[in-house]
């Protein structure tokens, strides 16, 4: 057992957060504020080879792993910039195409996936479903040799900025007649599908929306995969890489918060000369806070070495509990470098209030904290089911 990481992967990290510091939170929030994306790190970051790190190197990418696209998102939160994108692009869209699509689908979408000129977003969520991928009301009938979609997603990031949206719909077995899961390519421009934005709480230059499908037509080749068997398969080889990078990127948010504040405390002095640190009201919350940050770290490099080693089900366990421990440890973090900075705390200069929407989200989105502990009871506590 060991907890290094590897000569690369140590140089990757340095690397990343060299790049992340560069542009740093002052650049992420004035992006939010005026509505604007941040093309320009995502483009270095994809020309330095940083988003395509998961890809076979066939295809473009670095041949690595969710190890290191971890490692990635990690980087960039800890200096400040918390890229969603990251989650939904090169970690879903990538691992379900290189897992479960056709050769075809892989030669057209995975180069430009790694170096950064294409992003595929992610479409599963649904008005009436919740959490509950079973009750999907979007649904997929063949129309001639193509495909015609009907239904409607919700929080649905980043679909402005992306050439293709993952649609996760339902299809009729011919043999059953039962609806089962497929995915298909559909893109973001296809007649029939609109969008509506929804105003969100939270400091992002990453924005949510409503989409419609209405009559959207695709042909044949827009079903990911060889055939609707691998619809399910490709559905759950995208669960374990998001939920590790949301977790990385919550680990890197938290730590980028305790930097923040552990540099003001350190330094600020009100009475008798002392630094507001040396009280342990005041360092107490934030070693707290550190602490548990650092736990959700130990069990992120768990999942993603357990994915990485393709042990699916253990990785499916750790990578939830990852996302469990990283939710509440940056929320922790934010809100006590929020209280220990005081005033200063609340004002946009001093970057962490910036992101409170943003951590409060990371305990419900992609799978809630309840969701979760449901599932760890059902699955490691061997408990019945509860819905």
């Amino acid at each position: 057992m060991t907890f290094d990481l590897t000569p690369e992967q140590d140089q990757l990290r340095d690397a990343v957060r060299a790049l992340g510091r560069r542009y740093g939170h002052g650049y992420f929030v004035e992006k939010a504020k005026a509505g604007e994306h941040t093309t320009e790190l995502w483009a270095e970051a994809g020309r330095l080879g940083y988003l395509g790190v998961n890809i076979p190197t066939e295809y473009g990418g670095g041949g690595g792993g969710i190890t290191e696209l971890a490692i990635v998102c990690e980087e960039l939160a800890a200096a400040g910039c918390p890229l969603l994108l990251l989650v939904v692009s090169p970690a879903i869209a990538a691992t379900v195409l290189s897992r479960h699509g056709t050769e075809e689908q892989r030669k057209r979408h995975l180069p430009g996936l790694a170096d950064g000129s294409q992003k595929i977003v992610f479409a599963i969520t649904e008005p009436e479903a919740g959490s509950n991928f079973h009750r999907l009301g979007t649904v997929a009938r063949r129309d001639g040799d193509g495909w015609l979609l009907n239904g409607r997603k919700c929080y649905i990031s980043g679909v402005d900025e992306a050439g293709h949206v993952l649609v996760v719909a339902r299809t009729e077995d011919s043999s059953t007649g039962k609806l089962k899961p497929a995915l298909f390519l559909v893109p973001t421009d296809a007649a029939g599908l609109t969008r509506s934005k929804l105003d969100m709480e939270i400091v992002s230059p990453e924005n949510q929306f409503l989409l419609y499908l209405d009559d959207v037509r695709l042909p044949a080749d827009a079903l990911l995969g060889e055939s609707l068997d691998a619809g399910l398969p490709a559905l759950f080889a995208g669960l374990n890489p998001e939920r590790i990078t949301v977790a990385a990127m919550g680990a890197g948010t938290g730590r980028y918060a305790i930097e923040r504040a552990s540099e003001y405390t350190a330094t600020r002095k009100v009475w008798g000369g002392r630094s507001i640190g040396s009280h342990q009201g005041v360092s107490h919350p934030l070693a707290h806070a550190a602490v548990q940050v650092e736990l959700a770290r130990l069990m992120i490099q768990k999942a993603a070495t357990r994915y990485d080693a393709g042990r699916d089900l253990e990785a499916g366990v750790a990578g939830n509990m990852a996302k469990y421990a990283a939710g509440e440890a940056a929320a922790l973090a934010v809100d006590t470098a929020v209280q220990v900075l005081g005033g200063a705390g609340m004002t946009t200069e001093y970057g962490v209030a910036t992101l409170l929407g943003a951590v409060r989200a990371g305990r419900i989105a992609p799978v809630s904290r309840e969701m979760i502990l449901n599932f760890v009871a059902q699955h490691v506590l061997g408990q019945d089911k509860s819905y």
